[in-house]
């Protein structure tokens, strides 16, 4: 540890120096991590523990941690350990496997220290989530998920620890936690912020963003939300994003109602852009107060609004679950031998299908939209065993056989909240929905009481109807694929032909567009019905795409294609160039909302009085 102020320097010689201790009082780890001796791009991180007194010990970095379903052995990305004992002699040191160190003689084991590199610059960021990885950029911007960094020893994730985060003064802290300390050295523009966290689960479970301050927050009745965004080009800021998520956050508080598991929320939103090692995919990863969001800084702000709103929305509805609602083998996660949960149905299903479903009850979307959503949802999770009981996709989801089915989460795991909501208003005359359910098991349970595996949808079942034991064992246990236009038929609704909103290039998982892989050329398909803004500007099937409004794109950059057509205007001049017959066309037009034919879902005319009553208490409450 380097010298800071004197009495610091004092106090952390007495927590620090265990062979001098002769107080009882327990010492928490101590974890330090320095944000300012960055070499070849990598931080060190050292972990002082408390004395031991075992022979041996063994060190982790985790394998895998909640949320991210997939194992990514993070500790992949360390390098150089050590350890040293209390006269500061190298100590030596066995590496078992990309997570794990043993370390004999623990008696005399003072602390260990090693370098991390971040995942953004590893080819393909070494097979982690860009939400769920780490950045570097030295004197710039710090990603800090803190499962990347900080690791834990053998039997003492339950111990209190100490996270000191040396840091540039200039970089702020981006955080749901409360910066117990700060400390300013000696000399030099250098700052150490420390936080007292109860357990290793607090260390991993509070993101950290160091970069230049660009912060915004709100207050939504009684909780505190910060935004914090790094923009590398600076194109957007926390104050142009805001008051998009402030709708959206006051929209959800209304519409959880009396739940409230949290005084303080975190967005932290990195921008990803252009230039050196990046984040190769976008999304969020959800933790107990916050949420780290990774997008494309190349989009409009309207396409970065929309994004964020889809996806912080559904982030932000897992404070029901899994963090207030959740069972043993998430409470008391195992990170290097996890055993998952039979449950993803509740944790990632109910949450994406509420995530949708409060748009339409405050207001945010129209009941089509929400219809819309809900078929295309059917549509693409046909392309996955529908046979298969989802608890037992769940509970081997980590295994080579069931990993690639962990997307159908968010299809038929939304779609089964989506069919036991309309059950349950069926068979309480529209009077509990699956939100009462959730409220009772919030109530019945919380954030530090978990329950047991096997035994949810009994507790369900007695919270609610005998019927629900029925659905369970039939649709979610059992291996009946739901009969959805049955369920959507008790509400009045049915399946036809519609006109409907569809992307520019997309229309859901149905792309207009098709690689051309010998020129790496955008074709448009001839094989289909091209939407109407497509036809409308004059594009025809077979032509090759050159570019838009003097942007040339080809399959090297179709995503910033898709992305940027998010943002489009409509009303807005276009000028799109293709290639026909071998002559280049130019085609001049108006952007104007895109649609095709599809399935979709409408009211039943002359629907009965409780059918319509049914409906509106589905989708308004």
């Amino acid at each position: 540890m380097k010298k800071l102020l004197t009495g610091f320097a004092a106090l952390a010689l007495l927590l620090g120096c265990k062979s001098t201790q002769t107080s009882t009082v327990e010492q928490p780890v101590i974890a330090q991590i320095d944000l300012v001796d960055v070499q070849d791009d990598k931080v060190w991180v050292t972990v002082d523990p408390d004395r031991f007194t075992t022979e041996t010990t063994t060190f982790f970095i985790p394998k895998t941690v909640p949320g991210t379903y997939s194992t990514d052995n993070y500790g992949k990305f360390s390098e150089n350990f050590k350890a040293y004992d209390y006269k500061g002699k190298e100590m030596p040191v066995t590496r078992v496997d990309d997570n794990t160190w043993t370390i004999k003689n623990a008696e005399d084991l003072d602390k260990v220290k090693y370098q991390v590199n971040d995942s953004f610059d590893w080819e393909n960021e070494g097979g982690v989530y860009s939400m769920a990885g780490t950045n570097i950029r030295k004197d710039e911007n710090f990603l800090l998920n803190l499962h990347g960094f900080v690791g834990y020893f053998q039997d003492q994730k339950e111990e209190k620890y100490r996270l000191e985060i040396k840091r540039p003064s200039s970089l702020i802290p981006g955080t749901s936690l409360t910066v117990n300390q700060t400390i300013d050295a000696e000399t030099g523009n250098i700052k150490t912020d420390i936080f007292n966290l109860n357990r290793y689960f607090q260390v991993i479970d509070h993101p950290i963003m160091y970069a230049e301050p660009d912060t915004a927050s709100i207050m939504v009745e009684g909780m505190e939300v910060l935004l914090d965004v790094y923009s590398p080009t600076g194109k957007f800021s926390a104050k142009d994003i805001m008051p998009s998520m402030e709708k959206m956050i006051r929209a959800q508080k209304r519409f959880l109602g009396d739940i409230d598991n949290t005084s303080k929320y975190a967005i932290l939103l990195y921008l990803s852009g252009d230039e050196g090692p990046d984040a190769g995919n976008f999304g969020a990863l959800e933790h107990h107060t916050s949420t780290v969001v990774v997008l494309d800084e190349s989009t409009s702000l309207k396409g970065l609004e929309e994004s964020m709103t889809d996806i912080v929305s559904h982030e932000f509805f897992h404070i029901l679950t899994p963090l207030n609602v959740h069972s043993n083998e998430i409470h008391y996660f195992d990170y290097n031998d996890p055993k998952m949960s039979q449950h993803l149905w509740m944790y990632e299903g109910v949450t994406e299908y509420f995530a949708n479903l409060f748009q339409v009850n405050q207001g945010l979307i129209s009941e089509q939209e929400f219809y819309n959503r809900m078929v295309d949802k059917i549509e693409v999770s046909k392309r996955f065993d529908d046979t298969v009981p989802f608890t037992v996709m769940s509970k081997n989801i980590l295994t080579d056989e069931y990993k690639d089915s962990y997307y159908n989460v968010y299809l038929k795991g939304a779609l089964i909240g989506m069919a036991l909501d309309i059950r349950l208003r069926e068979l309480s005359g529209g009077k509990m929905g699956l939100l009462d359910l959730m409220k009772k098991l919030s109530e019945k349970y919380g954030k530090d009481r978990p329950f047991e595996d096997d035994q949810l949808i009994s507790e369900i079942v007695a919270l609610s109807y005998p019927e629900i034991q029925q659905f369970f064992d039939t649709y979610v246990t059992g291996t009946t694929p739901i009969p959805y236009y049955e369920f959507f038929a008790k509400a009045r609704l049915e399946e036809r032909e519609i006109m409907k909103e569809v992307g520019y290039f997309l229309n859901g998982q149905t792309p207009y567009i098709a690689p051309n892989q010998s020129t790496m050329q955008i074709m448009f398909r001839n094989d289909i019905e091209l939407n109407s803004f497509l036809k409308d500007l004059g594009v025809e099937g077979g032509d090759t795409l050159e570019s838009i409004n003097g942007t040339e794109y080809t399959l090297q950059n179709v995503y910033d294609l898709i992305s940027v057509s998010q943002g489009w205007e409509t009303g807005k001049d276009i000028t799109m160039v293709v290639l026909r017959d071998g002559e280049e066309v130019e085609l001049k037009g108006k952007i104007s909302t895109p649609k095709d034919m599809a399935t979709g879902l409408v009211p039943i005319q002359n629907a009965d009085g409780d059918q319509i009553e049914l409906r509106n208490a589905w989708l308004k409450g």
